[in-house]
């Protein structure tokens, strides 16, 4: 069985956006994790979602890979962005859009 690490990368390098939170997309079990989950679903771009309450390696895993301590956690390309008040402040400020452009994923219609 993979080791957390390797299933965060394996899950990072597979999904060009991808969310671990607190629930799921339909079902979001934390505020900060639904609002996450918002402001990605109005951005128009498809994410993908690891819940961390079902998996405690899992919770305790992303918080060693990214040296981050808080759930939600946003990668875009296998890259760390940031929790819920980073992404808020990127998205209000237009740089969440910016770094979606950049990163060659489109919003859809």
């Amino acid at each position: 069985m993979a080791s957390a690490a390797e299933r965060i990368q394996s899950e990072i390098s597979t999904n060009p956006v991808m969310l671990y939170m607190k629930g799921n997309a339909m079902f979001p079990q934390c505020g900060f994790s639904a609002r996450v989950v918002q402001i990605l679903t109005h951005a128009g771009v498809t994410f993908a979602t690891a819940n961390v309450l079902e998996d405690p390696e899992l919770r305790d895993g992303i918080k060693a890979f990214s040296n981050w301590p808080t759930i939600p956690q946003l990668y875009v390309n296998g890259e760390f962005v940031g929790g819920c008040d980073i992404i808020t402040e990127m998205y209000q400020s237009g740089e969440l859009t910016t770094l979606f452009d950049a990163a060659g994923i489109k919003a859809e219609a």
